[in-house]
This record gives C-alpha cells, sequence and structure tokens, in this order.
C-alpha cells in the first residue's frame, strides 16, 4: 500500500493509477493522510478487502517523474524524533565515540517540504544533507516491548534532514533543533509506504546525490541501535502517538567532514533515495 497527498487530498497508488480514498470509501475515511495515520490498521484492512479500482491513469511509475506534483504525505506530525551519530560510518566521519544509547533530537513540523518542492536556503550558507529512513508510528504508547516494536510502526518513507551547521554548532551548547528547522528543512515523501509491504527494513539501501554526484550510500542494515531499540528506548521517556515520525540517522559522506567542507548552493538540485520507497528531488534557491 502506497499513500500520498496530492492536491490536498489522500490518494492510494499502484503503478499504473491512484484513487481518492475518501471517494472510494464513501466518506468512511478520511481524505486528509494526517488523520489517516490515526487508522492506519483499519486501512489497510479495508483496503485489502475491498480492492478499489484506480479511477485515474498517474500512478507511482507517472509522479515518480512528476514530484512536484505531489505534497509532503504527512503535514501535522505531533512529534518529529530524529536519532543521531546512529551508523558507525558517519560517527567516525564526525570524529565522535559511538553512543551507548540512542542520541536523540527533534525537528518541528513546520520545516516539512514535499517530496519535489524547492528548498530556499538561509543566508549565510553551511546548509548539509542527510538522507534518512523514517518510520510512522500507527500504534502509540509507552513502554512498548521489543517484539510489539515493529508494529508499532504503519510505515515508512523518504527524509532529508537539512541542517544548517554554522547555527547548529554555535553558542556554548549544540542548536540541533532549531538549525534543522528552517523552512523547507524536512523534505519528504514521496509517498507513505506501508510496513507490511517491505519483508526487511534492513535490506533498504540509502543514497544522496547533488546534481549528478553521488554524495552519500549506506544501508539500514548499518544502524546501531536498529528501529526495534530505538522505538523501545523512546516509548520508554515519552508517549509515542500515531503520526509520529521517526528519522533513524543518516549514513556517511555528510558535507561538513569532507576536507575541505562542500555545502549545498542555490542552483542545485537534491536528491535522496531509499530503495523499495522512491524518491525526493528537490531544488535549493
Amino acid at each position: 500500500m502506497k499513500i500520498a497527498r496530492l492536491n490536498d487530498r489522500a490518494i492510494c497508488l499502484s503503478a499504473e493509477g491512484h484513487f481518492d480514498i475518501a471517494t472510494s470509501s464513501s466518506g468512511r475515511f478520511s481524505s486528509d493522510v494526517d488523520d489517516l495515520a490515526q487508522h492506519w490498521q483499519e486501512l489497510e484492512a479495508w483496503l485489502s478487502d475491498n480492492n478499489p479500482n484506480c479511477t485515474d491513469t498517474r500512478g507511482s511509475n507517472y509522479f515518480a517523474k512528476h514530484l512536484h506534483e505531489l505534497q509532503a504525505p504527512l503535514l501535522k506530525p505531533r512529534q518529529i524524533f530524529a536519532v543521531g551519530l546512529n551508523y558507525p560510518a558517519h560517527t567516525a566521519e564526525v570524529a565522535s565515540a559511538a553512543p551507548s544509547s540512542p542520541v536523540i533530537f527533534t525537528k518541528f513540523s513546520s520545516s516539512i517540504a514535499g517530496p519535489g518542492d524547492s528548498v530556499t536556503l538561509p543566508p549565510g550558507g553551511g546548509v548539509d544533507w542527510e538522507v534518512e529512513l523514517v518510520a510512522v508510528v500507527s500504534k502509540g504508547g509507552r513502554n512498548i516491548s521489543k517484539e510489539a516494536a515493529l508494529g508499532a510502526i504503519g510505515a515508512y518513507c523518504v527524509g532529508q534532514d537539512l541542517s544548517e551547521r554554522y547555527g547548529q554548532m554555535s553558542g556554548p551548547a549544540p542548536q540541533f533543533s532549531l538549525a534543522k528547522s528552517y523552512a523547507g528543512f524536512t523534505p519528504l515523501g514521496p509517498w507513505l509506504t506501508s510496513s507490511t509491504a517491505i519483508e526487511n527494513i534492513c535490506e533498504l539501501n540509502l543514497a544522496t546525490l547533488i546534481d549528478e554526484e553521488q554524495m552519500q550510500t549506506g544501508c539500514v542494515d548499518q544502524m546501531l541501535f536498529d528501529l526495534p531499540t530505538l522505538i523501545v528506548y523512546l516509548s520508554s521517556i515519552v508517549e509515542l502517538f500515531p503520526g509520529d515520525l521517526i528519522f533513524t540517522g543518516t549514513p556517511d559522506g555528510v558535507g561538513m567532514s569532507r576536507k575541505p567542507p562542500r555545502f549545498l548552493t542555490a542552483g542545485e538540485t537534491l536528491h535522496s533515495s531509499i530503495s523499495q520507497l522512491g524518491a525526493l528531488r528537490n531544488p535549493l534557491l
């Protein structure tokens, strides 16, 4: 199951076409993807039982080439968590010791952008890239067990955690959340892929390109703390809610660790992809 947002309405995608979920369900389900995230399992069951026909021939193959037509699938998550230093090679490139427990920070939902949206870089430069697997919570709660952890995730998508490094590292303490929450600094999408459609998330491969230049490659199986561990850890401290986003960390290849450092500039296009989940393509202004 792939769920996207088109013209402010939730659609279900196949390779060949799509249909409007609210219309096809005669109003049983909302037209808002953020609301559907609260009823993910119910929606999956309904789709399996009813198998609605596509009413539009534009499917995932079409939208993969026309990303600008899609909006970010989720716009109003209650919480956005992000994990730092979760790939050993990335930890090494930033000259940090491997953490003994997950390093967690947050981003703000006002920074969310769509899969083909342009991103205006703030003055001063220093904007870096971090492609990440994003997990979407569908069953919330506290103290979720490791056995139940993956069952708490309803979908996955591609995320890009843009970071303004000068502001992030200035002052007496790092400013992770603010430096990573400028307008457009959280490109998301291109759609939500149901967790039941992914046989093994550890086989997913991540990549970042700037124009045609490869910047990052990695695989989810390289994570220091896997997704069940992250869910157990987070839910032991805070309550998770349906629709929450968990950015699970980035592989090595970020700009600030290059010699000399390499940051994004206007006129470039940032490409972020994960196998089986799709790709983002964000022009930089």
